[in-house]
């Protein structure tokens, strides 16, 4: 039984470094991918002043970005997004409105559609034309960080200048009290079309808020101002995400984390415990032998279990009753 227990012990170790090779080597390759099944909505809210009164008043947006399953594959993944800013003065207003409904028409400030491809894993723009098809082009960044944030400048994609700007590491901070990496964009009066057809020049001072392991962006805020060449000031912006939302993003980068912390402990954990079982087969197989092997010596030759010395003793003085008899004879004279 001992040596069957070993094998199965020792059958059981292989398996186990086999799954802490896969797990080490494989599975996080796999595992640290942006889901092909992305479906989520930004809210952020904030103040801003826009033409035609130029007055402030409190706004609101939505981004709702959802991942192209058709079109995306197992190296990049396609996203449509849609964002609606629009102003919200008594806390009520929908997430977007008809700007052709002259009810609540002029609550809308702009709305605008993006479609993209990145990178998986690296979160880098793509732009094949079998992924994007004639929509333009990215550069960087657009949606997230990599996995396994590093703490350098980035490339991040910038809508209204349409290329990628700078974003610096800028230290760690804590956002609901879990760990983040800062990340500051500045851009100051850049030469831009602030609106369609509109020239102008357009600043952003925008700071986000990355969770390390996933690259997800945790909490963001934005000073955005884009002004005519004549220095009308065309919207002052100052928004970011919602305490909502930023909850919502710590309790999922914390799930996250947990998953993603599991594969990484998982090669050491199937290691140990391969070597473990491995030790305990040997053990349990070898003893086995060892004790199988006794035994045929201590049953001798015939299987009748009698001592070897105790048969070579019989063996030299004769086993006959003629020869005892003579040594009895012997011994009398």
């Amino acid at each position: 039984m001992r040596r069957i227990i070993g094998l199965v012990l020792m059958g059981l170790a292989g398996f186990l470094l086999t799954a802490a090779l896969l797990a080490l080597v494989y599975i996080p390759g796999q595992v640290k991918k942006t889901p092909l099944d992305t479906d989520s909505n930004t809210r952020l809210s904030g103040q801003a002043a826009a033409l035609p009164t130029g007055e402030g008043a409190p706004v609101k947006a939505l981004s709702h970005t959802v991942a192209d399953g058709a079109k995306s594959d197992g190296d990049v993944v396609v996203f449509d997004t849609f964002t609606c800013l629009i102003t919200d003065p008594d806390g009520n207003a929908p997430d977007c409105v008809d700007d052709s409904n002259t009810g609540e028409g002029t609550r809308l400030v702009s709305a605008t559609t993006d479609r993209f491809a990145t990178n998986r894993k690296t979160g880098l723009s793509v732009n094949t034309a079998k992924y994007i098809g004639d929509a333009t082009p990215h550069e960087g960044l657009v949606n997230k960080f990599p996995f396994d944030v590093e703490k350098k400048t980035y490339p991040f994609w910038d809508g209204i200048l349409g290329r990628a700007v700078d974003a610096t590491f800028e230290g760690e901070e804590k956002v609901n009290g879990w760990n983040t990496y800062k990340f500051v964009i500045d851009v100051a009066d850049e030469p831009a079309e602030i609106s369609n057809g509109i020239q102008g020049t357009y600043s952003s001072l925008k700071t986000m808020y990355i969770d390390p392991r996933t690259g997800a962006i945790q909490k963001q805020t934005e000073k955005q101002k884009r002004v005519l060449e004549n220095g009308t000031t065309v919207l002052d912006l100052d928004f970011g995400f919602t305490d909502e939302t930023v909850a919502a993003n710590i309790k999922d980068a914390k799930a996250n984390d947990s998953k993603l912390g599991l594969v990484e402990k998982l090669p050491l954990i199937a290691g140990l415990l391969g070597l473990l079982a491995a030790g305990a087969g040997f053990f349990l197989w070898s003893g086995a032998r060892r004790a199988d092997g006794g035994d045929d010596v201590r049953r001798g030759p015939d299987g009748d279990g009698g001592d070897p010395a105790e048969e070579r003793s019989i063996d030299v003085f004769g086993d006959s009753d003629e020869a005892a008899t003579r040594s009895r004879a012997g011994v009398r004279r």
